[in-house]
């Protein structure tokens, strides 16, 4: 079962302007997150960028990037255009990895890729724990509550979605930006209206769940921090650096 793995990235994010492109240890993050797709090596990578810059910086780092249009309500509908253009008959698993994520482990990407090609699923996603009270209270960190309790062999349903906590809710986990489809629920994804929910929470996956689309989550080994702020920015950076 071939995949092909897809980066949604664009200069014009509302909360950090020009995110992609910010450099950490020498290297933009766009790049970061392209070396960890790379190094996962479950497919073909690229990126699907709003912007030349980022196809060009991309490029300058070894990977490839395709422009796309700058109408796409979300970074799903960009990478669609992507699977059009490329047009493999060969593909059935298409993944969608966050252009923002430049901590998310290489392990965690293979392990969602092997799940869904073992159980066959339309969609599916990843969770880590949560050991940290901040992360319940931040409403920046999308938390999923799921059927049953997540470990390594599990691969239970996603309940909901949501940015705030509810207290004493069982199973209920960091959602990481990364998603796995087979080619016929993605095309299905995107030829669906964004539902109200999505639009008021700001969560694409919601239109999924809205309609019907079941969404599997597999556990991640480790916490992956998205950049969504300029102190995202500076924490991942710090972590990223002193790792180095």
């Amino acid at each position: 079962m071939k995949t092909l793995v897809i980066i949604p990235s664009r200069l014009s994010a509302t909360r950090l302007p020009g995110k992609p492109l910010l450099k950490i240890n020498g290297l933009s993050m766009i790049s970061h997150v392209l070396k960890k797709a790379q190094d996962a090596n479950i497919g073909e990578v690229f990126v699907a960028a709003e912007d030349q810059e980022i196809v060009n910086n991309v490029k300058e780092n070894g990977g490839e990037a395709i422009l796309t249009s700058n109408k796409h309500k979300t970074g799903t509908d960009r990478i669609y255009e992507v699977v059009k253009k490329l047009n493999r008959s060969d593909i059935e698993l298409v993944m969608n990895l966050q252009g923002d994520e430049p901590l998310i482990n290489i392990e965690d990407i293979q392990n969602l890729n092997k799940q869904m090609i073992s159980f066959g699923y339309n969609l599916g996603t990843l969770a880590s724990k949560i050991d940290d009270k901040q992360i319940f209270e931040n409403q920046d960190i999308v938390k999923v509550t799921t059927d049953k309790s997540l470990d390594l062999s599990k691969f239970p349903l996603a309940l909901k979605f949501s940015r705030k906590s509810e207290k004493n809710i069982k199973n209920i986990y960091h959602h990481l930006g990364i998603y796995c489809y087979n080619l016929e629920t993605l095309k299905k994804f995107v030829s669906l209206k964004q539902s109200s929910n999505e639009i008021k929470y700001k969560l694409e996956q919601l239109r999924a769940l809205d309609n019907n689309i079941n969404i599997n989550v597999a556990l991640a080994k480790s916490l992956s921090i998205g950049v969504d702020t300029k102190e995202d920015y500076i924490a991942i950076k710090k972590i990223m650096e002193y790792k180095s």
